[in-house]
């Protein structure tokens, strides 16, 4: 196991942070909107999701047990910084999406990691969440375009925009509420 966390403690937080996040887009939709228009080229953001990935994959190359690559345990401490800085430096479009995308990736595998191996069914919601986020990190780093193209579709409409912020808190109420209760 790579993360200390159960399932309890990665359903807690997940479920609020996505409340958190959700509700907020609710309660204030014009800077919600504003930010998601200008994220996908956002130099910032793309800089601060690319570091926490660095840094998050620079970890998990220090401590992971890297198998039959474990000789290359030095060569990749170097490649990690190295690539991220060169990114950083050379990678101007939807650099934030492209971090984002990474971002999801790493995100994906504690889900993952805590519900391995449970009995309860209720699990299968976090294990589809972290499906979702993989499957969406791949489409982000690939094709970052479509972010651009998906959050000027749905901040075009306002029940397009609450819509998607209620689902997103009512799937975080969920898996809180699992977390709680069953977990």
């Amino acid at each position: 196991m790579i993360y200390p966390f159960s399932l309890q403690h990665i359903g807690i937080l997940v479920g609020l942070l996505l409340i958190a996040t959700h509700g907020y887009a609710l309660a204030v939709p014009a800077p919600t909107k504003k930010f998601l228009h200008t994220l996908p080229r956002s130099r910032f953001w793309g800089t601060v999701f690319l570091a926490i990935s660095a840094v998050w994959a620079f970890w998990l190359v220090c401590t992971i047990d890297l198998g039959e690559f474990a000789k290359l345990r030095n060569l990749l401490t170097i490649a990690v910084p190295v690539a991220a800085v060169l990114t950083w430096m050379f990678v101007d479009e939807f650099l934030a999406v492209r971090s984002l995308g990474i971002l999801a990736l790493l995100a994906a595998e504690p889900l993952l990691e805590a519900a391995f191996l449970r009995p309860e069914a209720s699990r299968l919601i976090l294990v589809t969440l972290a499906y979702v986020w993989i499957l969406a990190g791949l489409f982000l780093v690939g094709m970052p375009y479509i972010m651009r193209d998906l959050t000027a579709w749905v901040i075009g409409s306002q029940r397009r925009y609450q819509l998607g912020a209620v689902l997103g808190a009512a799937c975080g109420a969920v898996i809180l509420a699992c977390a709680i209760a069953l977990w």
